[in-house]
């Protein structure tokens, strides 16, 4: 099957309104969130899931404590559950317990984890085959893809993956969908896109992109979650070309993907921002753009602009 290709963006009334139709539902990621953190997400709704990174080393304890407090503040916390992560099967499920007891999680998103060694789960179809996550109250369960590739699995081995994780899920009644890593390229996302609905993944699809940040941050964290980008494609984007020397905005991808929804993809895929700029600058970005407080900016992106009556 064919990449899908890019809908030539306009410069037409109707581009503002596709963009915010495209952010409806947006998720935001988070790693290891302040108190301040959290206080500054009161720009955004009600509800919007806020997906917690599982960092290597660090306890499980510190996602537990995010989950409840992004709960309390009115969001709904989205764990990462790193399997090889937990020495036991009682840790993970003592884990799963407390964030459905006391963060009231039902949606988590199961991954592997990077670390070699591991417990009894090496994979995540093997925490999601064991039942527990059902046991303890999750309803929904995210996994992860790669539109840009895996630095250590191949692409076949990675559709059988997710083809093996979708069909354990779904048969213990587990609500799926497939959040990705982020990507630099809309051509990328969209090729992606076309090659999972023509292998017949059909689920739901958060497309992983990288929010406000710096070009330097940028490259740095493209290099240490193996995805392949260079300094140098990097900066011959559009977008970041634009801003190279100040926060680097992710607005072409976006509005390439909203007139490609609009076209072609249909209306179960949403955005999902990494917050490598920071999680207040990030809430403040997307709740921004969500809004429509957007002025299109030529044939290639947009600008955030401010509220009436502000400055």
């Amino acid at each position: 099957m064919a990449a899908l290709e890019p809908v030539p963006a306009t410069a037409s009334p109707t581009a503002a309104a596709r963009i915010a139709a495209f952010m409806t539902g947006f998720s935001l990621e988070a790693t290891r969130p302040s108190d301040a953190d959290i206080a500054a997400l009161a720009v955004l709704a009600p509800g919007t899931r806020v997906y917690i990174s599982a960092v290597p080393g660090r306890p499980a304890a510190e996602a537990l404590s995010a989950a409840i407090r992004l709960r309390a503040a009115g969001f709904e916390p989205v764990p990462h559950v790193a399997v090889r992560n937990f020495a036991t099967r009682e840790d993970l499920d003592d884990f799963l317990t407390r964030l459905n007891g006391e963060a009231k999680v039902e949606r988590v998103l199961v991954i592997a984890g990077d670390r070699a060694a591991c417990g009894p789960f090496r994979r995540s179809a093997d925490a999601i085959d064991s039942g527990v996550l059902q046991r303890r109250g999750i309803r929904a369960l995210g996994i992860a893809g790669y539109p840009d590739g895996h630095p250590r699995i191949g692409e076949d081995e990675l559709s059988h993956a997710l083809s093996e994780k979708i069909a354990a899920a779904e048969a213990t009644g587990l609500a799926v969908e497939i959040v990705t890593q982020f990507c630099f390229d809309a051509q990328t996302i969209l090729a992606y896109i076309a090659r999972l609905r023509a292998f017949g993944f059909e689920q739901p699809l958060r497309i992983g992109l990288a929010g406000p940040t710096s070009l330097a941050s940028l490259v740095r964290y493209a290099g240490r979650c193996g995805v392949r980008a260079s300094a140098q494609g990097l900066a011959g984007r559009a977008g970041l070309l634009r801003q190279a020397f100040a926060m680097a905005v992710p607005d072409d991808l976006v509005r390439s993907l909203a007139d490609a929804t609009l076209a072609h993809i249909g209306d179960n895929v949403s955005a999902h921002f990494f917050c490598f700029g920071g999680l207040p600058t990030c809430a403040r970005w997307t709740s921004a753009v969500a809004a429509g407080r957007i002025a299109i900016d030529g044939d290639v992106g947009f600008k955030v602009v401010a509220p009436p009556g502000d400055g």
